[in-house]
């Protein structure tokens, strides 16, 4: 059985690297699709490619930080294919990598605006268009292995990164009543060009900024370029998820060998709760109960 014939999607960030290659998967599984990017030069490029294949498929540009033009797409989704069962939350930002004191305010909030507000908005706009025709449907949020662990340097990107796994994994237990699965791909290293995303950073997140790039900055982009390069293909992350959309999987990781590096924090998690249990300070909390908010 085919889930995603007929059905229609909205892909973030769909113009090049993951967003293009899940709507190549999507497409060719019979799929409507949005692409949706704030690059219009390379959407024009996409939407030729997919209309190509004979995918029916829309392109229309978006700033993800941008309330009312995630409006705007979800009418122009309505209007074109007549409802949305889907959104691929996939446009994110590398920031620029510095230590703390490097880090400016406007860098913060560009990554914020768009890892984080830019996953907000998707969501909020389109699951009402999902709940409105009692379909179903699936919210899909694309966050990273730096939601699971460190990336030195690059301490916006993995908060943001880290809330959007928070955050999915509260909307799948709130949106599983309703019939929408919402889960998270956390990719590892992939060629795509994130490592040059600041090619379209608008000039509202540059006011504060110098123009020269520190030590650390520059070594750690020298760093991501290379594994950013070698990384796994993005046709290889698209079918990853299409696998987990039909077993209906909450985390989706594309990379196996990146489990000692997970297993790093949870291994630490279980000494610090082996110490709280040991505390002379906690002896009677022990057997609290955890509320319940179901």
């Amino acid at each position: 059985m085919n889930i995603f014939e007929n059905k229609t999607v909205v892909i973030s960030g769909g113009a090049e690297g993951i967003g293009l290659a899940v709507a190549r998967a999507l497409g060719k599984r019979g799929m409507n699709i949005v692409i949706a990017d704030i690059d219009a030069t390379q959407l024009s490029v996409a939407e030729a490619e997919l209309a190509g294949a004979g995918i029916p498929v829309l392109a229309t540009t978006l700033d993800v930080a941008d309330l009312s033009q995630w409006k705007r797409v979800a009418e122009q989704s309505i209007e074109r294919f007549g409802k949305v069962h889907m959104v691929v939350n996939n446009a994110g930002v590398g920031g620029k990598g510095g230590t703390i004191e490097e880090t400016d305010s406007s860098t913060w909030q560009w990554v914020i605006d768009v890892n984080l507000m830019g996953v907000v908005y998707g969501t909020q706009v389109m699951v009402p268009l999902m709940k409105s025709h009692g379909e179903g449907g699936w919210v899909v949020n694309v966050a990273s292995m730096a939601g699971f662990g460190p990336l030195p340097l690059a301490t916006p990107y993995t908060a943001t990164k880290a809330a959007v796994v928070a955050m999915t994994e509260n909307w799948a237990q709130e949106l599983a009543p309703e019939g929408i699965h919402a889960c998270v791909l956390c990719p590892g290293f992939t060629q795509t060009r994130i490592n040059l995303s600041e090619r379209n950073k608008h000039d509202r997140y540059t006011n504060n900024e110098s123009g020269d790039e520190s030590k650390s900055a520059s070594s750690l982009n020298s760093t991501l370029k290379k594994v950013v390069e070698t990384g796994m293909p993005s046709g290889v992350v698209a079918e990853r998820l299409i696998e987990a959309l039909e077993a209906k999987e909450l985390y989706v990781f594309t990379h196996p060998s990146y489990r000692p590096l997970v297993n790093v924090r949870f291994n630490a998690t279980a000494v610090a709760f082996d110490n709280a249990i040991q505390s002379p300070l906690l002896a009677n909390y022990k057997d609290l109960m955890l509320p319940s908010f179901n």
